[in-house]
Order: C-alpha cells, then sequence, then structure tokens
C-alpha cells in the first residue's frame, strides 16, 4: 500500500493522457516526505490504477460534463500533516494534467484519502519490494 485508484467518465480518455497521469500521480507520492524527511510511501507498494466507469451519469445529462474520482488508501500512522500534503500534491497534479480539458468544458475531480483500520485480514505478497530495498 498506498494504493491510488482513479475512476472515470470515459469521455475522458479521448481527450486525456490517462497512462501520463497515472504515472504522474505515483511519482508525486513518491517524492513526498515525512517532517523527518522520510519517504512516505514505499516505492514497491506504490500503485496507481484507472478504470473508465462502464455507466455514468454526470448532473443532469444536458451537457457535455465529465468526473474523475481519486481515492488513496493508505495504511495507518501518518500525521495529519503528511495527509494534507500528500492530498494537496495529487490534487495539484490531477489539476494540473486535466486543466485544458478544464478550460474546454465542466468536469468535477474528486480527491479522497482513506486509511485503513479496523482491517480484519491484511496479506500480502509482492516479488516487487526486494527491488527496492536498500542493502546497509
Amino acid at each position: 500500500m498506498p494504493h491510488l485508484l482513479l475512476l472515470y467518465t470515459p469521455d475522458l480518455e479521448k481527450d486525456a493522457d490517462i497512462p501520463a497521469l497515472c504515472r504522474t500521480l505515483a511519482d508525486s507520492m513518491l517524492e513526498q516526505r515525512d517532517a523527518d524527511g522520510k519517504a512516505v510511501f514505499p516505492t514497491g507498494g506504490t500503485r496507481v490504477l484507472a478504470y473508465p466507469a462502464a455507466h455514468c451519469a454526470v448532473a443532469d445529462g444536458k451537457g457535455e460534463y465529465g468526473f474523475l474520482y481519486a481515492n488513496l488508501r493508505m495504511g495507518t500512522g501518518r500525521s495529519a500533516e503528511v495527509h494534507k500534503a500528500v492530498g494537496d500534491s495529487l490534487l495539484a497534479v490531477l489539476k494540473a494534467r486535466l486543466d485544458p480539458l478544464l478550460q474546454q468544458r465542466p468536469i468535477g475531480i474528486t480527491m479522497q484519502i482513506d486509511h485503513s483500520t479496523g482491517q480484519v485480514y491484511d496479506a500480502k505478497h509482492s516479488s516487487l519490494h526486494p527491488l527496492f530495498r536498500k542493502s546497509f
């Protein structure tokens, strides 16, 4: 973890470079540091996944309305300051990358951060993490 999920109206695909958006968001996540200068997210656990909605209805349906919902799920233990800094950074990326579309037509963007609490099961298996562990 962290996992950033994007769910968006499919009309955005023709005008937005979604793969580049995903990469820019992941890079922003990897740049985040806490108050001690430590990376907020592990490289091997950072994921951005994007899905166009198979079906959608936005607002009154009388316009060419677009929407993108971004939800970041992260583990517990990070400060409110880290949550805000990460959220502000990701929202800034979304706004900058989608700005050309925002100038052309109405598009809503929602950015939310959740952290996992009250888990009843949490298992992981990965061959990614060893690739990024530093040997000391």
